[in-house]
């Protein structure tokens, strides 16, 4: 920066600072009006002052121009890269030395692969590596790609119908089993969760509500429409989907990385030995993953499907906190059920929040149910809600525990409602994780209602003549109540063997409560 000074300003300054006069007349002597003071150097105006030279000897350094207009366009978005750390360890660890597997020859695969090409906009040449990743698939992984396909069948309906209304391609649904195993309460090391692994942050900026009560990383509708916004801003700013699907793992910072370091080549083939080592096992996964499915029934798989399909669901808007415990009491749906179809409710108990609405998902015969009876329901919700306040001498203490034996018929579900605790408070205290039990299984419990026998009461039943068991409705008895009784039978049992069409019952009836 350049500083001009005239006399008059030097001698104020000087006399300010208490220079005499006649070192301030020999000073200002020395200047000319116009003059440039630089350094304590005297330089007349308007002469010009020669640049030192450069002492490095590096010349004109660029940057690559289509990878800074890139990253350019990302530092747009404003976006945090704090997703990316989720895909499984299998992945990092892939290798690509061919594999014995003669029930597929190379020219096969060339000539599928070439079809599978012509008709999604991902780039499937073949290529000695994807060629490895398939095999070792098909050889290592077929039991669980078999129970994939099964719970495909529930996911994919929703994850097509997101994507289709963001335009991205149909198959992207396939990156949802390479990111969490189509598992909605998965949860990576670094926090990541969900179908499609999700940061807590990222979520936000998605508006996926994260809350002690709900997890909408874990909801596989709002997730994936998160997902197709964040996957549609991603192709918007590499023009390509392999690159954008890396850029989903790796960050778009990496995928710009290896651009620069392979000399600006924009194939993610052509700039894979230059990411980091998840990503550049996370596209021949997710190709090998899209060529099993699409190629599944050519390879002999079976799918183990699940129990109904979406379509056989429908949602209901909640208007009362309700827990999927007490809607398991009143439907007949199973518990392990309900928290298949409700994965987003962290603790089983669907939250009523002025200005939020929370849905809840049931299998289509319990819808009529619910709805039919909705006042009953939330009567019997707030009752339970009440009991819970009662005062703490009614309760037992909390370092009183029991051991429970499983039994035959025996869920979490129902052995929470027996003791008054949550299914998720079972899982952790006996460091559960899957609802699955073994008969004759031990579980430590800390119950929260009075235990004076550690054995359910069993009611009483008599035996038909052709050998069934029957049951004789007491005062109060309802059909959900009556198949409580009995382990492994449902409302939709009770109704078929005793040729019930309503829900009305009758005291003193007798009903058929096994097959």
């Amino acid at each position: 920066m350049h500083y001009k000074f005239n006399t008059l300003i030097i001698v104020c300054s000087l006399v300010t600072l208490g220079f005499s006069q006649t070192k301030t007349d020999t000073i200002s002597s020395t200047i000319k009006v116009g003059d440039t003071l630089i350094d304590g150097k005297t330089t007349t105006l308007g002469k010009e002052i020669p640049a030192e030279k450069d002492t490095l000897n590096i010349k004109n350094l660029k940057d690559h121009p289509e990878a800074a207009e890139l990253d350019q366009k990302w530092l747009e978005e404003l976006y945090s890269n704090s997703l990316y750390d989720t895909i499984y360890k299998s992945v990092t660890e892939l290798t690509y030395e061919p594999v014995d597997y003669p029930e597929l020859s190379t020219d096969t695969l060339k000539a599928r692969l070439a079809r599978l090409n012509a008709k999604t906009p991902f780039n499937i040449e073949y290529n000695p590596s994807l060629e490895s990743v398939i095999k070792r698939y098909l050889k290592h992984r077929r039991t669980s790609l078999e129970r994939l396909m099964g719970l495909s069948h529930f996911y994919f309906p929703m994850f097509e119908a997101e994507f289709d209304n963001y335009n991205i391609p149909l198959e992207m649904k396939y990156l949802s089993i390479v990111e969490s195993a189509l598992k909605p309460k998965a949860r990576s090391r670094v926090g990541a969760t969900g179908l499609w692994q999700f940061m807590f942050t990222t979520g936000k900026e998605y508006n996926l509500d994260v809350s002690s009560y709900v997890d909408e990383r874990s909801d596989p509708i709002s997730s994936t429409s998160a997902a197709a916004k964040y996957l549609s801003r991603l192709y918007k700013i590499f023009g390509d989907w392999d690159l954008a699907l890396a850029a989903y793992n790796s960050g778009p910072g990496n995928v710009n990385k290896a651009i620069r370091r392979s000399g600006g080549y924009k194939n993610y083939w052509n700039i894979r030995p230059n990411l980091p080592r998840e990503t550049a096992g996370y596209v021949p996964a997710f190709l090998a993953t899209m060529y099993i499915f699409e190629y599944a029934e050519e390879h002999g798989f079976k799918p183990e499907r699940p129990p109904f399909q979406l379509i056989q669901t429908d949602t209901i808007h909640v208007k009362q906190m309700i827990t999927l415990d007490q809607v398991a009491e009143t439907t007949g749906v199973n518990i392990e059920e309900l928290q298949f179809l409700n994965p987003s409710y962290k603790l089983d108990i669907i939250p009523k929040i002025e200005g939020k609405t929370y849905a809840l998902r049931l299998p289509r015969e319990a819808v009529g149910i619910f709805t039919s009876n909705e006042d009953k329901i939330y009567a019997f919700a707030k009752a339970e809600f009440d009991k819970r306040e009662k005062p703490l001498p009614e309760l037992v203490k909390v370092d009183t525990k029991i051991r429970y034996k499983v039994r035959s018929g025996d869920y979490l579900g129902k052995i929470a409602r027996r003791y008054g605790v949550r299914v998720s408070q079972i899982k952790r205290w006996n460091g559960l994780r899957s609802n699955n039990l073994k008969i004759g299984q031990r579980l430590t419990i800390y119950p929260r209602k009075p235990v004076t026998n550690s054995k359910p009461s069993t009611p009483k039943t008599t035996v038909s003549s052709s050998g069934r068991k029957t049951y004789k409705v007491k005062s109060g008895d309802s059909l959900w109540s009556i198949a409580q009784k009995f382990s492994g039978v449902s409302v939709q049992n009770l109704k078929d063997w005793n040729d019930i069409s309503g829900n009305k019952l009758k005291t003193g009836m007798t009903l058929i409560v096994s097959e």
